[in-house]
């Protein structure tokens, strides 16, 4: 006989209402996204009754998730940029040489005096006054390398010194070159990611592409042109000794100095040493502040690491000045009045509230350890994506009504049964998808077509069944029965193979090919549920309330 208890029947009943509710909100997206900029105004005191009238439009007490849009179908921007690595190799050198410098000052009496010259990026040239002593300086710079961990596992050191008559030339090894790199595409996809989320778009595409690439795309956002406003500029933070002030944009440095301009200044430059005392990414905190003055300032504090050679260089040079510089800009030159052992400080200049806070924002998110050079830039309109969405709108319902129609045609009353199940169906998927957060794109919506055609699958594996059991002259109620049990079998091994071809493609696929391969995914999930579970359900009630002696399939 046909029974299902009363516990399974309110919890399949229940799973539906959940469901359906959750997916109530993607029917009202205008609204719910009006009303959530209306939230944004109201909390910033801009309380109009046209914003609080549509924030009113949706329950507060009622879910309110999502299905996110994708780039293809919201619009955005497309973004590839090259990690220019190089620029590491530059900067890791700079920071080595005082390194060498000091330890080969403590060699003086073998090796002589040492002046730093000229050198290519990659690579520092030290020149020693007695070259007698070059087995002894090799020995002293070569003590400095650390172990780089290699894929085989077998240590490398990070620094190669060889001997070029009365010069050291000291380069970075190949291992270490190939573990900087990574280390330099890895960082910079972290900080990508970190200073778009800061801005708060929803669902960005951010993803390595081959050695030194990455791909960005950031829906809701109006042009590439703001996209890379966001994520190009590096905030290089560094403390630099000043060396000399002046107004000559031209003078020459010594070995080891830059000249850099004064952003606050007109027509002041600095010279500065070019090694650095503490760099941004020593800062774990940056928030924007005032000055004692009530002036616009951002507040810092460093590690522990940063903290200790901050502390100590105050120490050491209290009254001497010490520039704050931001991406080759001094933006700030305070004299140091005393020790400042805590490893926190204020960045003060000509700041507006708003610059304060974005400085910040790229302070805290980092500074991007590599300049990028983006080869590739794409604006998406919404007007596309409109399209996208209208086009998929069309063959969702085309698929839809010739499901429906053929159903009812083929199995009358049962079709019908199933037709409300196909509902149930889509509704189950969209209030899953907007539970997880994903991100629906145009292959995702071909996933959704392609669950309208496979959802009913089941039902027909299972009415074909039934009308089986029909001519073998069974009983209406036993014939359901049998249909159910003995069409079970095919029906989860039809579903669970293509389960897993769709968790196959996404943790192999990237991009669209996830969003197809999720839609499928949680389609087939909703699909199973609804045609053993739900149908049988409203096929039991109706039974239990007409009691036929014969029925059709």
């Amino acid at each position: 006989m046909l029974q299902i208890d009363t516990w399974k029947r309110v919890l399949i009943w229940s799973v539906c209402v959940i469901g359906l509710l959750m997916a109530l909100p993607n029917a009202f997206y205008t609204r719910v996204e009006q009303s959530n900029d209306a939230k944004a105004e109201i909390e910033l005191g801009i309380d109009t009754p046209e914003l609080q009238s549509e924030a009113a439009q949706w329950p507060n007490w009622l879910p309110s998730s999502l299905v996110n849009l994708g780039l293809d179908l919201r619009g955005g921007a497309h973004l590839l940029a090259e990690v220019k690595v190089e620029d590491v190799y530059e900067s890791r050198m700079e920071a080595m040489w005082p390194e060498i410098r000091d330890a080969l000052r403590d060699e003086r009496a073998t090796v002589g005096t040492i002046r730093k010259q000229e050198s290519a990026p990659d690579e520092i040239r030290v020149r020693i006054s007695q070259p007698e002593g070059m087995s002894r300086a090799l020995e002293v710079v070569r003590g400095l390398a650390r172990q780089v961990q290699t894929l085989t596992g077998v240590g490398a050191t990070d620094i190669e010194a060889r001997a070029e008559g009365e010069t050291i030339v000291v380069q970075l090894s190949e291992a270490e070159k190939l573990a900087s790199n990574d280390r330099t595409v890895r960082q910079s996809l972290e900080i990508i990611r970190r200073r778009i989320d800061e801005v708060g778009t929803r669902e960005p595409t951010i993803q390595r592409q081959g050695a030194d690439r990455i791909l960005i795309q950031v829906p809701g956002i109006g042009s590439a042109g703001e996209l890379k406003e966001i994520i190009g500029t590096t905030a290089q933070l560094t403390f630099n000794p000043v060396v000399r002030r002046g107004t000559d944009p031209d003078a020459v440095p010594g070995v080891g100095e830059e000249v850099v301009p004064s952003i606050d200044e007109s027509g002041v430059f600095y010279t500065l040493d070019s090694a650095p005392v503490v760099t941004g990414e020593e800062l774990v905190d940056a928030q924007p502040a005032f000055d004692q003055n009530g002036r616009p300032a951002v507040s810092f504090r460093f590690n522990t690491s940063g903290a200790r050679k901050f502390g100590d260089y105050t120490l050491e040079n209290i009254g001497a000045p010490f520039a704050i510089v931001l991406d080759d800009e001094v933006i700030s030159a305070p004299v140091i009045q005393s020790h400042i052992p805590g490893g926190s400080g204020i960045i003060t200049g000509n700041f507006t509230v708003e610059e304060s806070t974005n400085l910040a924002v790229l302070l805290r998110a980092g500074a991007l350890p590599a300049g990028l050079e983006f080869l590739e830039e794409r604006t998406i309109g919404p007007e596309l994506g409109q399209d996208s969405i209208d086009a998929g709108k069309v063959a969702t319902i085309v698929a839809f009504v010739a499901v429906l129609v053929f159903m009812a045609l083929s199995y009358g009353l049962f079709g019908v049964f199933a037709n409300i199940a196909l509902i149930i169906n889509v509704g189950l998927l969209f209030g899953l998808l907007s539970l997880i957060g994903a991100t629906l794109t145009l292959p995702g919506i071909a996933g959704i077509v392609l669950t309208v055609g496979m959802a009913v699958d089941a039902n027909v594996l299972i009415f074909e069944r039934i009308r089986e059991e029909l001519k073998s002259a069974r009983g209406p109620a036993r014939a359901i029965e049998l249909g159910y049990e003995k069409a079970l079998s095919a029906i989860l091994d039809a579903n669970v193979t293509t389960f897993i071809t769709a968790v196959i493609l996404f943790a192999m696929g990237s991009g669209p090919v996830r969003g197809f391969a999720i839609t499928l995914g949680l389609g087939i999930l909703t699909s199973v549920f609804t045609a053993i579970f739900v149908t049988r359900l409203m096929i039991v009630l109706w039974f239990e309330r007409r009691r036929p002696k014969t029925i059709e399939v």
